[in-house]
């Protein structure tokens, strides 16, 4: 389903069940969390996937992005989808979107999972982020980065074991929009919600691959003692996508969280 600014969404599951609301990182989309739909579908919840701007079916959107747009973007969707309130889980970017939207917008969640995500954007972030938002504007394309971006989001033991899967993350990373790419990394290299997180009382779970580089556990121990609420859960053998990498046990914490939470 598509809203009336073009952002591709869809819910499944029973009208009435508790609603997860599922977010994904930077260059994937809905389907970086198939590894979570059975489970959360099996224990009688009901899922809601979105594609932030740029990324699988959602439109790119002119202009500069910001982590307050995308949040807005959420909501949006929760709008268009008649949901008031859900459990938000976001990794990465998605992590850093939840964040916001906690902060803008806390009446519309029950309890969020933040995972592999920044509190504020680093220091270096021009040197990370700047040659790749170049690459894709040059390009128009994020074909040339997919590869390099696959090996900062799962180990090579992973993709050696599930090629199958480790393609299919890759064929998206490959085919999301260079605008939105662009946009939602210029989006990382300039925001800072650490001076505001300590008014989150919301309850807030933060999970980290034991092996993120891209985001390392340490940011989220940061976030996790920054807000009111916050539990921290290190995911052992997992890079940047834990959901995915050892899905079994991230299941398992996802689960956990949302009975406790109940």
């Amino acid at each position: 389903m598509l809203t009336a600014q073009g952002l591709h969404y869809d819910l499944i599951g029973p009208r009435d069940g508790r609603v997860v609301c599922l977010v994904h990182s930077l260059a994937a989309d809905t389907g970086m969390w198939r590894e979570q739909m059975l489970p959360l579908l099996n224990a009688g919840h009901s899922v809601l996937r979105l594609d932030l701007p740029g990324h699988g079916g959602s439109a790119a959107r002119a202009g500069a992005y910001s982590m307050a747009g995308l949040a807005q973007d959420v909501v949006a969707v929760l709008d268009a989808a008649r949901i008031a309130t859900v459990d938000y889980v976001g990794l990465s970017l998605g992590g850093m979107v939840g964040q916001a939207l906690a902060l803008a917008h806390p009446t519309r969640l029950r309890s969020v999972m933040i995972c592999d995500a920044l509190p504020q954007s680093l220091p270096n972030a021009d040197a990370i982020w700047g040659p790749r938002i170049r690459e894709v504007r040059a390009t128009r394309s994020c074909a040339s980065i997919a590869q390099a971006t696959l090996g900062r989001w799962l180990t090579p033991a992973y993709i050696a074991a599930h090629p199958t899967r480790a393609a299919e993350i890759l064929a998206t990373i490959a085919a999301t929009h260079a605008d939105g790419y662009a946009g939602c990394a210029e989006a990382i290299s300039a925001f800072d919600h650490v001076p505001h997180l300590p008014r989150l009382a919301l309850p807030i779970a933060v999970v980290c691959g034991e092996h993120d580089h891209a985001v390392p556990p340490a940011e989220g121990e940061r976030i996790a003692a920054l807000v009111q609420n916050g539990r921290f859960h290190l995911v052992p053998g997992a890079m940047h996508l834990p959901n995915v990498e050892c899905a079994e046990f991230f299941n398992a914490l996802l689960l956990d969280w949302l009975a406790r939470t109940a």
